[in-house]
């Protein structure tokens, strides 16, 4: 039987936080791993007691303790976590790194899918489908789904989303990589968000998780996406230093350069008509989807799992 844990920074409301935790312990995570990037004194005082959670506060002390300094973007300060993390986890047998808003769909068998590799797979990555926006993810979520690499990919990002689909990296507005579960105990392997390195390999002895899926709720609803757009445009998924999805030779741009003539040419509106056509669930881009084999729609029981697991925070 294999063991599995996550290791997360997260700078979220406690309600956000153990909704990702408690949700993750149902499925059977062995151990999670909370590195707390903002101070949340409700949430590590739940996370404290709970006797499968580890948490971390990384305020100034932590960060001169162990670093010197606290890295300015988030994604050195999640590698480094991440990597603190995977060298002291010896409470389980697979490690994966995960954002807030990122929850594994497995169909209750990722200790089942973790245990049948064979030994020598290193590095075991599920792949990404990213939320429609709208509506109660508890009752229904549709997702749209990971459109492998190859030639009818761009054809069918085209179709799905006719004005910006040559714009979008396999029509996804975050990232296609998904996450690796790691075989933890590997000395001197490199762990980091998307990847893991090893004697300057990338993701040693790697297979692909089929039957699992990360299920990521990049894009909730309008008002958050468009609250959250300004700090992704600058320094997170949208941000300049990413590559477009298809060569500049053939007329790409980067998404960051997208969403700039977007909002240049027509401010919020823009914004907006792009979202509708792009992020929400609507009928026509569930039917566009479903025409594609690219739909797929579950359930999250989130009060439930907290309920559960911490029952004091229940209705918070």
């Amino acid at each position: 039987m294999a063991t599995w844990g996550i290791v997360a920074t997260i700078k979220a409301d406690t309600s956000a936080i153990l909704r990702f935790v408690s949700y993750h312990l149902e499925l059977g995570a062995h151990r999670i791993y909370v590195y707390l990037d903002a101070p949340n004194p409700q949430a590590q005082a739940a996370l404290r007691d709970h006797p499968k959670t580890r948490v971390v506060r990384c305020d100034d002390g932590y960060w001169n303790r162990h670093n010197g300094t606290r890295p300015e973007m988030h994604q050195p300060r999640q590698t480094f976590n991440a990597t603190r993390a995977y060298k002291r986890a010896t409470e389980v047998d697979w490690l994966i790194h995960m954002d807030v808003d990122e929850f594994l769909v497995g169909n209750g068998q990722i200790t089942a899918h973790l245990a049948a590799q064979p030994d020598h797979v290193q590095c075991a990555r599920a792949r990404p489908m990213e939320l429609l926006a709208g509506g109660d993810p508890q009752t229904e979520a549709a997702f749209k789904t990971f459109i492998p690499a190859g030639k009818a990919r761009e054809q069918t990002v085209s179709a799905l989303y006719p004005t910006y689909g040559p714009h979008l990296k396999g029509g996804f507005l975050s990232h296609i990589a998904g996450k690796i579960f790691v075989r933890t105990g590997i000395e001197g392997i490199k762990f980091r968000i998307h990847n893991a390195f090893l004697n300057g390999e990338t993701n040693p002895n790697h297979v692909e998780m089929d039957g699992i899926r990360l299920a990521h709720f990049h894009a909730t609803d309008w008002d958050t996406w468009h609250a959250h757009f300004a700090y992704r445009h600058d320094a997170g998924s949208y941000r300049a230093d990413l590559g477009p999805a298809r060569s500049r030779d053939r007329g790409g741009i980067t998404i960051h350069e997208l969403f700039a003539l977007i909002h240049d040419e027509n401010g919020d509106a823009g914004l907006r008509a792009f979202f509708d056509e792009v992020c929400a669930d609507t009928p026509a881009l569930r039917a566009r989807l479903e025409q594609y084999n690219c739909l797929h729609i579950t359930r999250f029981p989130f009060d439930t799992a907290v309920g559960k697991h911490f029952p004091d925070f229940a209705n918070i």
